[in-house]
């Protein structure tokens, strides 16, 4: 499981595996000890973790949630502790991401990250692992060979 496979619902605690689309929107599973599942409408607001960032004040304006974890991985390992307080947060973040923009992210952005972290890495502690060379190099080629597919389709002709 990576983080397109794990999504955030609007409204809703906590973190959902993204199981199967449905007429009515997308099947979703709990991450947690119970496994519930809903059915995510079209109502819902429903965010892929993969396409989750934060505002930075660098050139690009924003850095992926996928490498302000990989950044906390680093830093504090598997044990995180951060204190609850508005101060906490923003200094917890200060270190993983200093050039975040401080007019744009707020603490309860920071308290999302901190939250998430924590149901990853007790749920789905399989999305910190990085992938071995064998296994980067077989995901490449695949994507390749889609890629070429889809241009043997678009460029067949009928």
């Amino acid at each position: 499981m990576n983080l397109k496979d794990i999504a955030a619902v609007s409204g809703k605690p906590g973190l959902y595996r993204v199981l199967k689309p449905s007429r009515s929107g997308v099947i979703l599973e709990s991450l947690d000890d119970k496994k519930t599942k809903m059915t995510a409408s079209m109502s819902h607001r429903v965010s892929l973790l993969k396409e989750v960032s934060m505002y930075t004040t660098s050139a690009d304006g924003s850095l992926l949630l996928e490498k302000i974890m990989a950044s906390v991985l680093a830093k504090y390992g598997h044990q995180l502790e951060v204190g609850t307080s508005n101060l906490a947060l923003m200094q917890f973040l200060e270190t993983v991401l200093p050039d975040y923009d401080r007019n744009q992210v707020y603490p309860s952005d920071v308290k999302k990250l901190v939250t998430w972290f924590g149901i990853l890495q007790t749920y789905a502690p399989e999305v910190f692992t990085i992938p071995s060379d064998e296994e980067a190099k077989a995901q490449q080629k695949e994507s390749q060979t889609n890629a070429e597919e889809t241009t043997q389709d678009e460029t067949t002709p009928v």
